[in-house]
């Protein structure tokens, strides 16, 4: 067993005390007053709602992880193509990953209500308690998600370190934990988001078009769903995702790193360490950027996105400090060029979150065009929705276009050379860089989870008639909420595209190591010229070679081709999952509009329980399909395409899918925030024809933000860890 370095421990230390803080944070909102009898019964319906759909929706994932833990055990004990260790580590993932998300909405459905209450004191009360359960939700992802990684680290390296590649072998197994939080969040993020929108926009259409009620108004019978939706989706659903991100990053990077410092021990196990020492320093940091944020009574938008900004941003720049440190003590080398590269991958986070901040937030033009093009009618509203969000592309492509070739030459000292060495260097940045760019999430997360619970907040204070003024108060916070959201999607469309990057790399590691145990196995292979070719001296290069990687290889471009098709179809699945259930809804609300005698009049209570019973069966029945084709359709390409094919459909994947994420998240986050100003007063207020309009684009971008772009990023890496899973079989399909 390799004797782990002392600084190490310094990793579960960092997610005990995540964990910590997050049950103190849970406590102090579980402490402050839930309100009036009628707030705390509308948070109950909620909180029921949620945690049954959960439930359901847990239940159908056991079945799904127990069918493919199944499968990873056949090939590992009976075919012998993979680690033994891949079924526990699978189920691992996906555990670990689910409680994330199981501990964010649980958090959630019970604060959502104590800030409506909190918001009757003053703005700073509502955003303070808001603010830091949404920081439950950042702490327990970041602390599972590292306590996750120690635990496979210690355990793996006590079987493999003193074998020949141990510590190759400890980390490329470690990838495969990732799987299973990959496809614990797929199902989370798709069945949340066609459960909450499908609520959402039978409520809008029926509710504020139709019948010209106000939104969350409690005579609408999806208004309840709608609210619980906000809660599986955007929480729940959002934080598993991010999970897999952070490990992901974490991994890949490790990964990388046991194979760029192969030859030199001593430094190897530093470059593997040092991605989770950046992640464990990262926590301490978060922590006292979400002390560091509050604001005063009467705040503008620009004065809330500057309070939330100040605890980000803090934590950001003392990271990208603490990384020369953190690089210089552990003795790697070109420890000044990796540390530019985790500055690179923070940069380029706050660059791509200010860029969907100016295209999403109604403080900036883009929106504020788009509210006033609904003066003109809805076809406008989405004719100029969808033009900001294709614009809106520009910079985050751009940016991490820079980023990936910064961290790159920054890591390998600015080696064009394309030697092997200077190219397992520069990967190895490049991993690093998403792992800066994702190192304190523990504080952007908790800026994404906030929105959801400002959203319920307002929800239940028009629910309860609080009145104007606390209604005032969350309408503030719900606003900033939505900006923040969409700036939380752009920042993991960002991180997901380094991660995947870092994973395509990993998956010829992963290749590599399946062709040593074929040989092993007493298989040989043949290269182009006919000569027998040795997997455990060869380099990537060597493998670019042997597999004919290249743009000339229709293979590498028919895989490409799927690979982009594959983002599309899955989006195309999504949205229509959304429209059928929506649908369902739609004809729901009238039916009890029509049935119910009294309900318009508020004398009669709707019935919000057949609404929700619509969202969920939709949901669960709807996620199947578009989570199984991510399974599926990289495993197929394999056996059929080969690695070359594999290859070129995790790149095709990448470019699209990160592209017409940042659209879709972005046009979604536009047409929301356009409605919100409209119902501030502008171009007519509440009940306006300009209203009414923003209110269709505003359906129509809900699958857009919500369903839909944010489970791209979920598929982009999908895709390639299932990949990586899979390597032993394509490999013996040679």
């Amino acid at each position: 067993m390799t004797n782990i370095p002392t600084v190490f421990w310094l990793v579960p230390i960092a997610s005990i005390v995540a964990l910590s803080m997050a049950w103190f944070f849970f406590r102090s909102m579980m402490n402050a007053d839930e309100g009036t009898p009628r707030m705390r019964e509308i948070a109950q319906y909620v909180r029921e709602g949620a945690m049954a759909y959960l439930k359901q929706q847990y239940k159908v994932v056991c079945y799904v992880f127990v069918a493919l833990a199944i499968i990873f055990a056949f090939m590992a004990y009976v075919l012998k193509v993979q680690n033994p260790w891949v079924p526990v580590a699978f189920l691992t993932g996906g555990f670990f990953s689910g409680l994330a998300g199981f501990f964010g909405m649980k958090t959630a459905t019970y604060a959502s209500g104590r800030t409506a209450n909190a918001a009757r004191k003053g703005l700073d009360k509502g955003l303070n308690i808001a603010f830091r359960s949404g920081a439950v939700m950042g702490l327990v992802v970041v602390g599972l998600g590292l306590l996750d990684i120690a635990m496979w680290f210690i355990i793996l390296n006590y079987f493999y370190a003193d074998e020949p590649m141990g510590l190759v072998t400890i980390t490329t197994t470690m990838l495969t934990f990732g799987m299973g939080a990959s496809t614990q969040a797929l199902f989370a993020r798709v069945g949340g988001g066609i459960y909450t929108k499908a609520a959402d926009v039978g409520a809008d259409i029926v509710g504020k078009v139709e019948a010209d009620i106000p939104e969350d108004d409690p005579r609408n019978p999806a208004t309840i769903a709608d609210n619980v939706g906000d809660n599986v989706g955007d929480v729940a659903g959002m934080g598993a995702d991010l999970y897999e991100s952070y490990c992901g990053s974490i991994l890949s990077t490790a990964a990388l790193g046991a194979t760029a410092f192969a030859m030199n021990p001593e430094l190897q196990i530093k470059a593997i360490i040092a991605p989770m020492i950046i992640a464990a320093i990262g926590i301490f940091l978060s922590i006292l950027g979400i002390f560091l944020v509050h604001t005063k009574e009467g705040a503008t938008m620009k004065n809330l996105l500057h309070s939330l900004a100040l605890g980000t941003n803090t934590a950001a720049l003392l990271i990208a400090l603490a990384s020369f440190a953190i690089l210089y003590l552990l003795g790697i080398s070109n420890w000044i060029g990796l540390s530019f590269s985790v500055i690179s991958g923070l940069v380029a986070g706050v660059i791509i979150g200010q860029a969907t901040e100016y295209y999403t937030s109604h403080s900036y033009r883009p929106t504020q065009k788009i509210a006033e093009a609904g003066q003109t009618g809805s076809a406008t509203v989405i004719i100029k929705g969808i033009g900001t969000g294709m614009i809106s592309t520009c910079i985050p492509v751009l940016t991490i276009g820079i980023a990936i070739m910064l961290s790159y030459l920054c890591a390998n000292g600015f080696d064009m050379s394309l030697s092997p060495q200077s190219i397992a260097h520069g990967l190895y940045g490049i991993g690093i860089a998403a792992v800066g760019m994702l190192s304190t999430l523990g504080i952007t997360l908790a800026t994404d989870a906030y929105g959801p619970i400002a959203d319920n907040a307002g929800g239940n204070a028009e629910m309860s008639e609080l009145g104007e003024d606390i209604r005032h108060r969350t309408d503030a916070l719900d606003a900033l909420g939505n900006t923040t959201a969409a700036t939380g999607k752009g920042f993991a469309i960002g991180s997901a595209a380094l991660t995947a990057l870092a994973l395509l790399a990993s998956y010829v590691e992963e290749v590599k190591m399946a062709m040593i145990h074929a040989v092993q196995g007493g298989q040989q292979f043949i290269d182009s010229a006919g000569k027998i070719f040795d997997p455990s001296t060869a380099t990537m290069p060597d493998f670019m070679n042997f597999f004919q990687v290249t743009l000339m290889n229709p293979t590498v471009l028919v895989g490409a081709f799927i690979g982009a098709m594959a983002a599309f179809l899955f989006c195309g699945l999504t949205m229509e999952a959304v429209g059928r259930a929506a649908q369902k809804m739609v004809v729901e609300v009238r039916r009890q509009f029509k049935a119910i005698a009294g309900i318009l009049e508020g004398k009669a209570t709707p019935d919000y329980g057949r609404c929700v019973e619509i969202s969920t069966k939709a949901a669960q029945h709807e996620m199947i399909l578009p989570a199984f084709l991510a399974i599926i359709i990289p495993i197929v390409v394999g056996c059929v395409l080969g690695v070359a094919g594999v290859l070129g459909l995790l790149v095709g994947g990448l470019a699209a899918g990160f592209t017409l994420a940042v659209f879709m998240a972005n046009a979604g986050g536009a047409w929301d925030n356009a409605k919100k100003m409209v119902e501030e007063g502008n171009y007519g207020g509440k009940g306006s024809f300009a209203h009414k309009a923003t209110i269709v684009g505003d359906t129509v971008g809900d699958p857009f933000k919500d369903t839909s772009g944010p489970s791209l990023n979920i598929l982009i890496k999908l895709m390639s860890m299932v990949s990586i899973v899979m390597a032993g079989l394509t490999v013996a399909f040679l």
